[in-house]
């Protein structure tokens, strides 16, 4: 059965992988813009907590772990805009065109703009141009595929392998750029390889599905002028908040976390409540809640990452490797080129398995119970007694946390198009980016209880979190297969 949909057929003579050539464009975008991202955010936190002689801005370790985890939290929900403006304004395609250009100007900001306000000007607009990649990106893959396509959770997994491999080559330059010319330098070669995954994107974009270049359900005459004036309304409370105190980077992450816990629960009640969502695509929303949840407790773990597991990275690790001291930013860099090693593997054995493969729920409870292994791996290298560790066990312990996430990232994004609406596509989308905006606000505030005296509980207080949680969606997987109505 040919995988296309119906307005892609006319150039099914050329594939990318045994896949729709339409991919290649995609890919290629998400290479270079996870390129500027992972390669900025792999020196993110210790350009905010590294001493100004050292380059950095010197402010608290805590406070720095805040403010990446609220940055991190603040894409996953940008990408709830990027899908509003995709379905009402600008449709898919545009909106991932119109968010690169954001995104790269971002970088551009952090790079030019020294001290607190380029990290100010810079991640917001990452942040928010970031959002508008994700859940447009992602979407526009899930088109390339007819309803019901076996290929669809492979194809995904072939996408991830791109996002990767921008992840991979993005930290080695930052990295080394940073060690050896400064931060700045680094944040500029993020900014230059937005640009070209721009320059690529343009090229091809042509070749995207029609349907995807409009938006699906239009504003109607009138709405865009309320709109604009709710949007004003929102800067200027979130202006307001800032100047009185209210909000402030010792509480960024907090703040976000209890405003994305009530939009989650807004954004299902609005779905659920449409009356262009049918009784059968309702059953498949409740079906995605219990995955949701997993969800924003995998990523409040993995966020970790970027976070507690970089300084422990920078402090605590032997980073000496023949005379020569490995890069701070090399740790995402390792981790990415687990991720491309291993996302064939998966690829192949979720094609390989066929029907005999774990339903989409099975795959989340495998990740949580492989992340909560892994933390528990660091146990043995904790507390003030211990060595330091060496870097071929780190190695060995970020395996753990690639095979969690292929067994829950990509599969989550896939999953979210199954179950979305047909009125919801890119919303839904977006809902499972909001589970990671939750979780990674959820992950700075756990992080910033991270200290050296604390850090055996607090490893192992994750472990039991993961497990915990995979226990309970193991309990679900009943409710979850009758609910989803045999998509899965």
């Amino acid at each position: 059965m040919n995988d296309l949909p119906n307005d892609g057929r006319a150039r099914r003579e050329r594939t990318f992988f045994g896949h729709p050539w339409p991919l290649a464009t995609l890919f290629g975008m998400e290479v270079w813009e996870r390129f500027s991202f992972y390669g900025m955010q792999a020196i993110l936190l210790i350009y905010l907590y590294y001493e100004t002689s050292r380059g950095g801005l010197d402010i608290s370790q805590p406070v720095a772990i805040g403010i990446v985890g609220a940055y991190g939290s603040g894409v996953y929900l940008a990408a709830i805009l990027g899908g509003w403006f995709a379905d009402r304004v600008f449709g898919a395609e545009r909106t991932l065109f119109y968010s690169g250009i954001i995104v790269m100007l971002g970088h551009t900001a952090l790079a030019l703009i020294p001290s607190v306000h380029g990290v100010a000007v810079g991640l917001v607009c990452i942040a928010l141009g970031g959002g508008g990649v994700k859940a447009t990106c992602s979407s526009l893959v899930g088109s390339l595929y007819a309803p019901g396509s076996p290929r669809r959770d492979a194809g995904f997994s072939l996408f991830y392998l791109g996002i990767n491999v921008g992840g991979f080559a993005g930290p080695l330059l930052t990295g080394l750029l940073q060690q050896s010319a400064g931060f700045h330098y680094g944040f500029g070669i993020a900014a230059l390889g937005m640009a070209v995954g721009l320059l690529q994107y343009a090229k091809g974009r042509k070749r995207l599905p029609e349907a995807q270049k409009a938006a699906p359900t239009p504003l109607g005459e009138g709405s865009a002028k309320r709109y604009a004036i709710a949007g004003a309304a929102a800067v200027a409370g979130l202006a307001l908040a800032i100047a009185a105190g209210w909000v402030r980077a010792g509480n960024l992450a907090a703040v976000l976390l209890g405003i994305i816990a009530c939009a989650s629960v807004a954004y299902f009640y609005v779905i659920l409540r449409s009356d262009r969502v049918t009784d059968e695509e309702k059953r498949r929303v409740y079906a995605f809640i219990p995955l949701f949840l997993t969800s924003a407790v995998f990523w409040a773990l993995y966020s970790q990452f970027y976070t507690v597991i970089t300084a422990f990275f920078d402090q605590r690790v032997n980073r000496d490797l023949w005379g020569w001291t490995v890069p701070v930013g090399w740790l995402v860099s390792v981790q990415a080129l687990t991720i491309i090693v291993f996302s064939g593997v998966f690829a192949w054995l979720w094609t390989t398995l066929g029907k005999r493969q774990p339903s989409s729920a099975g795959k989340f409870v495998l990740a949580m119970g492989i992340i909560g292994l892994t933390f528990l791996g660091y146990v043995p290298f904790l507390g003030s007694l211990a060595d330091s560790m060496p870097l071929a066990v780190l190695v060995v312990l970020l395996l753990g946390f690639t095979c969690a996430e292929l067994c829950l990232s990509p599969i989550g994004l896939s999953v979210s198009t199954k179950l979305a609406p047909q009125a919801f596509q890119t919303q839904m989308l977006a809902l499972f980016f909001m589970s990671m905006s939750l979780g990674f606000a959820s992950g700075g505030e756990l992080g910033g209880l991270y200290t050296p005296e604390t850090e055996v509980t607090y490893f192992i207080t994750m472990a039991a979190i993961a497990l915990g949680s995979g226990a309970l969606l193991l309990v679900c997987l009943p409710f979850i297969r009758k609910t989803m109505q045999g998509v899965d």
